[in-house]
C-alpha cells in the first residue's frame, strides 16, 4: 500500500485528490497539511512514501518544506505552471519530480506509483527544457562530493542524463546495451548518494559537467 500525504492550502483541491487516490486499492491518504510546516511535521508522524506538495501556500511554502522534508518521503511538486520559477529550486531542495495541477487523473495515479518505486518524474523534455529555463540564473558550477569516485564513463554517462537523455538514448549514444546503461547510472546514483534521477540532473548542472549549450 502506498501511502499519500496531501499538502495544498485548498481543500477543495486535497479533497479531490483524496478521493481519487483513495479509490486505487494500491493507495491511500494517510495525512492533510494546508501549509508546508504543517506537512513537514505529518511526514514525520505518519512516515508517507509520496508527498504531493502544493509549491506556493502561505507560510511556510512547498519549496521550504520539501527541503525540510525527513527521510523517507518522495516529494512531488504541484504546480500550476509547468515552469514555474521555483520547480528548478525544489528539485534542488530533493523533489522527486512535479506536476501541473490539470494533469489528467490517470497520470496523477502513475506518476504517485512511480515516484513510489524510487523513479523520477522528469521527462527529458521537461529536463531540457527547465535547465534551458533557469541556465542564465545558475550560480558558478560547485564541488560536488564524490564526483573524483566516479570513473571516466560514469561522469560520461552522468553528463548524458543531465542532459535529459534516457537509458536508451544513453545506449545509443556510446554504443553499449541499455542494461549496461542502467548499471552505469544506478552505480552514479549510489556514489553520489543521489535520491533519483532527477538528482542526478541537479548535481551534472551545478557541478558544470552540463552547461546549456549543450542541450
Amino acid at each position: 500500500m502506498i501511502k499519500v500525504l496531501l499538502a495544498d492550502d485548498q481543500a477543495l483541491v486535497r479533497a479531490g485528490f483524496k478521493a481519487l487516490l483513495d479509490a486505487q486499492p494500491d493507495m491511500t491518504v494517510v495525512a492533510e497539511a494546508s501549509d508546508g510546516a504543517q506537512a513537514v511535521r505529518l511526514a514525520a508522524e505518519h512516515g508517507p512514501d509520496v508527498v504531493l506538495m502544493d509549491i506556493r501556500m502561505p507560510g511556510t511554502d512547498g519549496l521550504t518544506a520539501t527541503r525540510q522534508m525527513p527521510p523517507g518521503p518522495h516529494t512531488i511538486i504541484l504546480t500550476t505552471f509547468e515552469l514555474d520559477e521555483y520547480v528548478f529550486e525544489a528539485l534542488r531542495g530533493g523533489a522527486s519530480g512535479f506536476l501541473v495541477k490539470d494533469t489528467e487523473p490517470a497520470e496523477l495515479i502513475q506518476a504517485v506509483r512511480v515516484v513510489a518505486a524510487g523513479e523520477a518524474l522528469l521527462s527529458p523534455s521537461v529536463t531540457r527544457r527547465l535547465i534551458a529555463e533557469y541556465a542564465s540564473h545558475a550560480k558558478e558550477p560547485v564541488a560536488t562530493d564524490g564526483l573524483d569516485q566516479l570513473t571516466e564513463r560514469e561522469r560520461e554517462v552522468l553528463a548524458l542524463v543531465g542532459t535529459g537523455m534516457t537509458n536508451d538514448e544513453i545506449a545509443a549514444k556510446l554504443f553499449v546495451s541499455p542494461a549496461t546503461a542502467k548499471t552505469h547510472v544506478s552505480r552514479t546514483m549510489t556514489k553520489l548518494h543521489a535520491r533519483d534521477r532527477a538528482q542526478l540532473v541537479v548535481i551534472a548542472y551545478e557541478s558544470g559537467l552540463v552547461k546549456p549549450g549543450w542541450i
